[in-house]
């Protein structure tokens, strides 16, 4: 096989993405304080996403952003899902 896969499998994730990182204050209004891997980031943040209907219906690549995501995206109303990453990452600090 090409990609090693784990049981489930789903291929295993890099282990610099289970390291711990810190949140911001502005990220962490939406994924919580605590250190978490950059993939429950990823997680919370797409839970908030989708919980608070804020992925564009017709264009499903774009994220409209509410206050907190605003502080999270530089103050951008709305930004393409790949653009989101690049800002979320500005708000993780490695411990």
């Amino acid at each position: 096989m090409a990609a090693e896969k784990s049981a489930g499998g789903k291929r295993a994730p890099s282990p610099a993405l289970m390291k711990p990182v810190q949140p911001s204050p502005e990220l962490a209004a939406i994924v919580g304080n605590e250190p978490i891997p950059r993939t429950e980031v990823t997680k919370r943040l797409w839970d908030y996403i989708k919980q608070k209907g804020l992925q564009d219906p017709k264009e499903k690549r774009m994220i409209n952003a509410d206050d907190k995501l605003r502080a999270v995206f530089g103050g951008k109303s709305r930004v393409s899902m790949f653009e989101m990453t690049k800002l979320v990452n500005q708000h993780l600090k490695p411990l």
